[in-house]
């Protein structure tokens, strides 16, 4: 039984190390930015959008191409998001070499 309580220390570590890089992507800032730098997104590493500015001069804009630039700005933002997100996550389960995880 040896081996079941080396298994169990394992995943209790790995469980402190995930909720310690979960805790690092909180704090974690990405910043977006589209349209020339009419639109700007601030967004965490656990995929919180935390700020978004627009340049006035862009509203004046056609309303499609606003709503168009205003997703893709989204859309950037929450996929380096989950990336960022995934690749540290890969990173702890990688590092702690239990079966079936990886």
């Amino acid at each position: 039984m040896a081996g079941v309580g080396k298994l169990l220390k394992q995943a209790q570590k790995m469980q402190r190390k995930m909720e310690q890089v979960q805790e690092e992507l909180a704090q974690k800032e990405i910043d977006v930015s589209c349209g020339g730098g009419a639109v700007n997104i601030k967004v965490n590493g656990q995929g919180e959008f935390l700020a978004l500015s627009i340049d006035p001069e862009f509203l004046k804009e056609d309303q499609e191409f606003v709503e168009e630039t205003l997703l893709e700005a989204i859309r950037d933002a929450a996929g380096q998001s989950k990336q960022v997100s995934e690749d540290a996550m890969a990173a702890v389960q990688s590092g702690m070499g239990i079966p079936g995880l990886m």
